[in-house]
């Protein structure tokens, strides 16, 4: 097990198994970092770590972000760049360097790149204690569009895209596995595919439409959840109420 996936059960053992998707939609850079502090602040407890967006990460410069990761790392967060990264080796060893020196944990990558690359990639990730997680099928409603559409493999088999996605990303060893908490059928399905060699994390719960409970039971071992506790009126209960689901499941 990497180490990654050693802070991650450390962090959430008896705690929590919500991330927080810190999705902000925030114009002003100082309030973009300001208001990303205030809940890491009040939410800490409720959570096992915090994911950053591309359109969250890309107004702040360095600095911010390493203020950002040292206040989730001193409260027991584990921090999570959500890039969805997917171009050729040289590019994605240098982005997840550039991730690693602001001070991330892990990274969320797109298995579309290839699994020659997927393998550089887990190989430079893991050689450092850090995280990588692969986007197997999205959570938004015309997610099955694309990835549920036919390919063949290697092999000249015929399957699913989703479906050749796991199969490289587990085969892989890489950290952990996206899928939408509102295809909780699929859940299950991949979670008889890895067989504990990696974490399911499950977007879309809330607002998308996914149910928390429903996602849990079909096998996901974390809920990220964003929009249903940012536009909250009262966001620390939200946090609280799903804390709670996650340590009764």
């Amino acid at each position: 097990m990497t180490d990654f996936r050693k802070r991650m059960k450390a962090s959430s053992s008896d705690k929590s198994l919500v991330i927080l998707a810190n999705d902000l939609d925030e114009n002003r850079v100082d309030k973009l970092e300001s208001r990303t502090m205030t809940n890491i602040k009040n939410l800490n407890k409720y959570l096992c770590a915090i994911k950053l967006n591309f359109h969250v990460i890309l107004p702040l410069g360095k600095k911010s972000l390493e203020k950002i990761n040292q206040a989730a790392h001193d409260v027991g967060l584990q921090t999570i760049a959500d890039i969805k990264l997917n171009d050729i080796g040289n590019t994605n060893k240098i982005a997840v360097e550039r991730l690693w020196e602001c001070g991330f944990d892990a990274v969320i990558v797109n298995p579309i790149m290839g699994p020659e690359n997927l393998k550089e990639l887990v190989k430079s990730v893991h050689k450092d204690g850090h995280g990588i997680i692969t986007l197997v099928h999205m959570s938004h409603h015309e997610a099955k569009l694309g990835y549920g559409l036919r390919v063949k493999d290697s092999t000249g088999r015929t399957l699913m895209l989703h479906k050749l996605f796991l199969k490289w990303s587990y085969s892989l060893h890489v950290d952990g596995v996206v899928v939408g908490a509102t295809v909780p059928e699929l859940i299950t399905s991949c979670r008889k595919k890895i067989r504990g060699n990696c974490e399911i994390y499950s977007p879309g719960v809330g607002t998308q439409g996914g149910d928390p409970k429903k996602t849990l039971d079909a096998g996901a071992n974390y809920l990220i959840i964003g929009r249903t506790i940012l536009n909250s009126n009262n966001p620390i209960y939200q946090a609280r109420k799903f804390q709670k689901l996650t340590l009764e499941s």
